[in-house]
């Protein structure tokens, strides 16, 4: 896996964990803030967040909807919760690590 692909899944994973920070669910400015605010700032915009919410819907860990047509709001599932925590994994998202 390259460098590249790494963070990707990290990105992936931490999004799913602001979801479970969030009582579910977020919009797509709120996970890119978030991601901002925990070191992710190069390569992350709007555009980025939602390809990987989308990604994360086709996993089936989030579905997604559209608020006023143009804001995505994410809602994590039983099994991105399952991802969030460890108890599962799923290709291109990184697993936690374990009591952090």
């Amino acid at each position: 896996m390259s460098y590249k692909d790494q963070v990707t899944a990290d990105r992936r994973l931490l999004i799913l964990e602001l979801l479970m920070q969030d009582q579910g669910m977020g919009n797509e400015r709120v996970i890119e803030s978030g991601l901002t605010s925990l070191g992710h700032r190069v390569g992350v915009d709007r555009a980025y967040v939602r390809e990987q919410m989308k990604f994360l819907e086709t996993a089936g860990c989030v579905t997604i909807d559209l608020f006023r047509d143009t804001i995505m709001v994410a809602t994590i599932t039983e099994r991105g919760a399952k991802v969030s925590k460890g108890f599962i994994t799923v290709d291109g998202v990184t697993q936690p690590t374990p009591g952090a």
